[in-house]
C-alpha cells in the first residue's frame, strides 16, 4: 500500500499578494526614478542630426550649455536674416560648426582668405550659389565670451560671413563629439 501523503498547503494569498504589491512598488519606484534621470539627462544632453555637407560626420552628442575650446563642435541657433531665412527657412534648426576662433584671437583678411592668428581657416566666396551676395564676417579680436565657427568645406555658410558672424554665448546649444 502507498504511503499516505499529507495534502500541501495552499499559498497564503496574503503573503502572496504583499510580495506583489512590493514588487509593484519597486518597479514604479525605478520607473519614476529613470524617468527622472532621463529627463535630466534630456535637459543636459541632445544628438544632433547634421544634414549638410559642410561637417564630414553627421550625427552628434551635445552637451548642453558648456561653452566650446578650439577645435570642438559647436551648435548653435542661427541669427535671423533674410539670407538664413531664404536657405534655411524662418525657424531654422541648430547650425553645427568647428570653433576654430576662441575669445581674444585676431580674425583677419587677406583677400578672399580668412586668418585666425595668421592662420588661414576659411576662403569667402563673393556670391551663394543662388546669386545673392555673400558679405564677409567680422575682423578684429573675438569678443569674450563669443566664437569664430567655420568648417573647411568651400560651401560652409559661417562665421566668414557677415549673416553669422562671430557666434556669442547667448546663441551657442552646447559642444558636440562626433558620434558617426
Amino acid at each position: 500500500m502507498p504511503p499516505a501523503t499529507e495534502p500541501s498547503a495552499p499559498a497564503a494569498p496574503a503573503k502572496l499578494g504583499q510580495r506583489a504589491r512590493w514588487l509593484a512598488i519597486g518597479v514604479l519606484g525605478a520607473g519614476f526614478a529613470a524617468s527622472s534621470a532621463l529627463s535630466q539627462w534630456r535637459d543636459e544632453h541632445a544628438v544632433l542630426i547634421n544634414t549638410t555637407e559642410s561637417l564630414p560626420n553627421w550625427a552628434f552628442f551635445i552637451d548642453k550649455g558648456r561653452l566650446p575650446e578650439r577645435g570642438d563642435f559647436v551648435v548653435f541657433n542661427p541669427p535671423k536674416s533674410a539670407l538664413i531665412t531664404a536657405h534655411f527657412g524662418k525657424s531654422p534648426a541648430p547650425f553645427a560648426k568647428r570653433a576654430l576662433g576662441v575669445p581674444g584671437d585676431v580674425v583677419t583678411r587677406e583677400g578672399n582668405r580668412v586668418k585666425v592668428n595668421g592662420e588661414t581657416v576659411a576662403t569667402l566666396k563673393p556670391l551663394t550659389k543662388r546669386g545673392e551676395t555673400l558679405a564677409p564676417g567680422p575682423t578684429g579680436p573675438i569678443p569674450a565670451r563669443c566664437y569664430y565657427l567655420g568648417t573647411a568645406h568651400p560651401d560652409g555658410f559661417d562665421s566668414r560671413y557677415a549673416a553669422i558672424g562671430f557666434v556669442c554665448a547667448d546663441r551657442i546649444v552646447g559642444t558636440g563629439d562626433a558620434l558617426l
